[in-house]
């Protein structure tokens, strides 16, 4: 059935059916906004889909998706997810076994894995965690989409295709693409904003006074850092409400519908509590990255990310598609909408707009934080924005000549100071061109339909026009006003379509009538009774001339707008087509990636799997293409990468030796005997790559396993104090926390650019220097490439070989730029030493080691005394006792978890708590009270 028949029925059945009765009436408002969130869902789903096709990337083409962190962080955290859901990891919802020798789960779950939607990686085989991640981000952006349609008929009745098609706009915006795709969990503030949104509005209106809050609860479990963003959004619009809505006319009503906002915010906010007080926490011990100074990006560069095909992470991508920008820039102009709404649009898109730009906001829409890497999360409020601008714009029908030839100009002067970008694609200016002109013809089209529609048809997109209140899409009837509300009701049933009472036409505009300023976009004109017809037309009367205005000659009236509303669908999806492609294509060429997952992970986990033999000892996947090792194929080691990776952890470690990445938040894996013995790595695989890893196809690998005795988990020191060589090198770290001298430390003598030392026969040669970026060659060995780049990069211990029978030592340095060395940056392992220090403290360490999700109990030799070492970092959250005692925060020992012995106690039992959890319960209880005492306090009124 073509639009305009649809919306004409739907207008019949509301006023005059059969079913018309006293009551409120929902369901024309229902139909439209499940066809409007349905429509969206489904086109915004086919288009991300199409653009995932076009740049030939996985799953719908063999090129890899896993550009920076989608595949280092997303994409394992979520194997471990489905693995943890199905009851097949170590650890549990406290801690997890497998990273950083032990690391806070919960927090990494409400950082990552938190969305509801996530839960969807249970339902697919290991050997498909990638199609998981696809299908979890494509619903949520799909989510996106229907939210965002339901909110705009919610905010303005409209015609529900277009209302769609915004919406969609919404989901695939170019922050979509450029960012959310790729950091999923973002894309729950992006689902966040319209519900929050709607949560204002039934705040404004006094309704739904329990839901709100569980709306809100929900969004800032889901992800909270951009469920904040998506609250300051919320508000925005929401102030934006009160200003031009006629319910909040009045600064009593206005603070009312403020206070209730709040309320919602806050019980809601206390209600997710108990997750985000234990991320928030997190932040604090989290290893700091250094401290960003905001740089606005060039206001030619923001100009041209809302073009096509444009891709940043310098600048805020703000693509919504050439059509709804071209809507949007028409409002200010478009005179049949109130002009204090326009105003007030105006004002809420242009100050945040600016708010972009400027340190001070831009600290505020980031929590007080200049982030690492994009400085421009927040884009998504914005592009929200700019779509309710344009829905405001064209809801009533297509903004008139006039409107449109200022919105164009706009759009060409936006077009021409970008043209100069270093964004601009070559894709750009031939896609908005290509929507631009669609767009153009879908204008002229309707505008044609709305002159050739016959007298008498009501559009049943403005009831509005005669002064009913836009009613809920979701077919929700409005819940009856009660106390304080009850003086409202008046005032919102004579609301107008925009939130403000129709003005009288002044000027120009006294010979256009009220009916013809707001035209359906489907064609539709309502007419005005005149004189006695205004109050005597009825329902019947009204049923009979919108059927005789259906029959055969109003079928071309039909057809236009039909039309008009395809173009408009093709003109947004070729675009946004087109952008999720290049965005995608320029992406893999620009930053770094990782392969898809394949063989080499497959025989990597099968293997774990098969030497696994925790918590005897651990048993370390070694390197695979990607990060976070341990969480993708199994294990336990050192590998971990994560906003929340512990200080303690990042510090002890790198100390240690080993490499780091992302600023110290990516611990890796170091393959060295004297470290693999103080973590109780009994276990390690190592591979031998087929071929170098490829964007276009999955890597291959044979991987082989190697067991050699290790200490226990948990160990015996004789005092509290380390003893060994004094010293800052990562050497010496090593044998003070091994309690023996293992290692011999020559003082190298720098000749040009090599190193000589000397040192035993037959030891074994390592190279230390985290800050060194380039090769290190042993004579007569092959060359060892090592990637320090401070502050981002430490690079990790490396062997070079062995020292030959002459004892000396002469290593070559090929650096790219300066060679940067530390004082001590060689050290010869000797084995024989290692293997006596490893057996002193396997006869001394601990005869049976016990551990559940979260918990250590190891019961030790009688009457030892000093200190029992757990091999764990000491992160925040662990206590200990020995024997019968009471749990304490546990002490440290060079970094790990350690528990004073005085000779009395044969065992030693640890737990791990988050940081948090204690504060944020009690919290959520309370919030839960609040929330249950709103509920009860909400019906004793309504009854009353």
């Amino acid at each position: 059935m073509p639009p305009v028949a649809e919306t004409v029925l739907d207008e019949v059945e509301a006023e005059g059916g059969e079913d018309a009765g006293p009551g409120p009436r929902t369901g024309a408002p229902a139909r439209r906004g499940a066809r409007a969130a349905g429509a969206a869902a489904l086109l915004t789903a086919v288009l991300f889909c199409l653009a995932t096709a076009l740049s030939r990337s996985h799953p719908f083409g063999p090129v890899t998706r896993n550009v920076v962190d989608l595949g280092q962080q997303y994409l394992p955290y979520h194997a471990y997810w489905r693995s943890f859901l199905r009851g097949e990891t170590h650890g549990d919802a406290f801690l997890n076994w497998n990273s950083g020798f032990g690391a806070n789960f919960l927090g990494d779950v409400g950082t990552y894995l938190s969305s509801p939607v996530d839960l969807l990686v249970v339902f697919f085989p290991a050997d498909r965690i990638e199609l998981a991640l696809y299908v979890v981000t494509a619903v949520k952006i799909t989510a996106a989409g229907a939210a965002a349609a339901l909110l705009l008929l919610r905010l303005r009745p409209g015609p529900w295709p277009v209302a769609a098609a915004l919406g969609t706009a919404y989901a695939l915006s170019g922050w979509t693409f450029n960012f959310g795709s790729t950091v999923p969990m973002w894309l729950d503030g992006l689902v966040a904003f319209p519900l929050l949104c709607l949560v204002g509005e039934w705040a404004r209106t006094g309704r739904r006074p329990v839901l709100g809050p569980l709306v809100v609860a929900l969004a800032w479990i889901a992800n909270f850092y951009t469920a904040y963003m998506a609250t300051l959004g919320a508000a925005v619009v929401l102030a934006v409400r009160l200003l031009t809505t006629e319910e909040t006319a009045t600064v009593r009503r206005r603070l009312a519908g403020a206070l209730r906002a709040a309320r919602s915010v806050l019980v809601g906010v206390g209600l997710a509590a108990p997750l985000v007080a234990v991320v928030f926490l997190g932040t604090k011990t989290a290893d700091p990255t250094p401290e960003v100074t905001f740089a606005p990006a060039a206001w030619t560069d923001v100009l041209a990310r809302f073009l096509p095909a444009t891709a940043s992470t310098a600048s805020p991508a703000l693509f919504i598609g050439t059509p709804a920008l071209l809507l949007a820039l028409t409002l200010p102009f478009n005179r049949a909408v109130a002009p204090r709404v326009r105003a007030a649009l105006t004002a809420a898109v242009v100050l945040v707009t600016l708010s972009l730009q400027w340190e001070p906001t831009h600290l505020l829409w980031h929590a007080g934080a200049s982030p690492n890497g994009v400085p421009y999360r927040q884009a998504f409020v914005l592009c929200g924005l700019l779509l309710i601008a344009a829905w405001f714009s064209v809801a009533g029908g297509v903004p008139r000549p006039a409107a449109l030839l200022a919105g164009g100009a706009l759009l060409g002067g936006l077009a021409w100071a970008a043209r100069g970008s270093v964004d601009i694609d070559r894709w750009t200016f031939p896609a908005s061109g290509t929507a631009a002109l669609l767009a153009l013809v879908a204008a002229l089209l309707a505008l044609a339909a709305a002159r050739r529609e016959p007298p008498g048809a009501v559009g049943g997109n403005h009831r509005d026009s005669t002064g009913t209140a836009p009613e809920d899409p979701t077919g929700t009837a409005p819940e009856a006003p009660t106390g304080g509300d009850r003086e409202n009701s008046t005032a919102t049933a004579r609301q107008d379509s925009t939130g403000t009472a129709p003005e009288a036409p002044t000027g120009d505009d006294r010979e256009n009538s009220t009916a013809a300023a707001r035209q359906d976009f489907t064609g539709t004109a309502p007419e005005t009774p005149s004189g006695g017809d205004r109050r005597g037309l009825t329902a019947a009367a009204r049923q009979d001339s919108v059927r005789t205005a259906l029959k055969a000659p109003a079928r071309p009236a039909r057809l236009l707008p039909l039309l008009a509303v395809l173009l408009l669908v093709a003109a947004q999806a070729g675009e946004a087509a087109v952008t999720g492609k290049r965005i995608e294509e320029q992406q893999r060429a620009e930053v770094a990636w990782s392969p898809r997952t394949g063989p080499w992970h497959e025989a990597a986990a099968r293997e774990v799997a098969r030497a696994d033999a925790w918590p005897r000892h651990r048993t370390d996947p070694g390197e695979v293409p990607g990060g976070n090792d341990v969480l993708l194929v199994g294990g336990q080691g050192a590998d971990y990468y994560s906003s929340l990776t512990s200080e303690t952890t990042s510090r002890t470690l790198v100390s240690l030796g080993f490499g780091a990445y992302a600023k110290g938040r990516h611990p890796v894996t170091l393959d060295n005997p004297v470290t693999d013995a103080l973590f109780s790595i009994g276990t390690r695989m190592r591979s031998e790559p087929a071929e170098p890893v490829r964007q276009d196809a999955p890597p291959r690998a044979t991987v082989t396993a190697t067991t050699v005795p290790v200490p226990p988990l948990v160990t015996v020191r004789p005092s509290a104090r380390p003893a060994g060589p004094s010293g800052d090198s990562a050497f010496a770290r090593q044998e003070r926390l091994l309690g023996a001298s293992v290692y011999e430390l020559p003082a190298p003598r720098r000749t040009g650019r090599a190193l000589v030392a000397h040192c035993p026969a037959g030891s074994e040669v390592w190279f230390w220097a985290p800050e060194y970026r380039g090769t290190a060659t042993l004579a007569g060995q092959r060359p060892v490439r090592f990637d320090g780049k401070p502050p981002a990069v430490s690079a990790a211990m490396g062997a070079l070989g062995t020292v030959p029978a002459s004892g000396e030592v002469r290593i070559a340095l090929a650096p790219e730029g300066r060679a940067r060395l530390p004082r001590e940056p060689v050290g010869c392992l000797v084995r024989a030493r290692l293997d006596a220090a490893v057996d002193r403290l396997t006869a001394t360490g601990a005869t049976r080691v016990r551990t559940t999700g979260h918990t250590v109990t190891a019961a030790l030799p009688p009457g030892s005394t000093g200190v029992a070492v757990l091999a764990v970092p000491r992160i925040s959250g662990w206590s200990c006792a020995a024997g019968d005692a009471d749990l304490r925060p546990a002490r440290a020992y060079e970094g790990l978890v350690a528990v004073p012995l005085d000779g009395r106690a044969d065992t030693v039992h640890c737990s791990f708590r988050p940081p948090g959890l204690r504060l944020g319960g009690a919290v959520g209880a309370a919030a839960l009270l609040a929330l249950a005492a709103t509920g009860v306090l909400h019906r004793r009124r309504s009854r009353g």
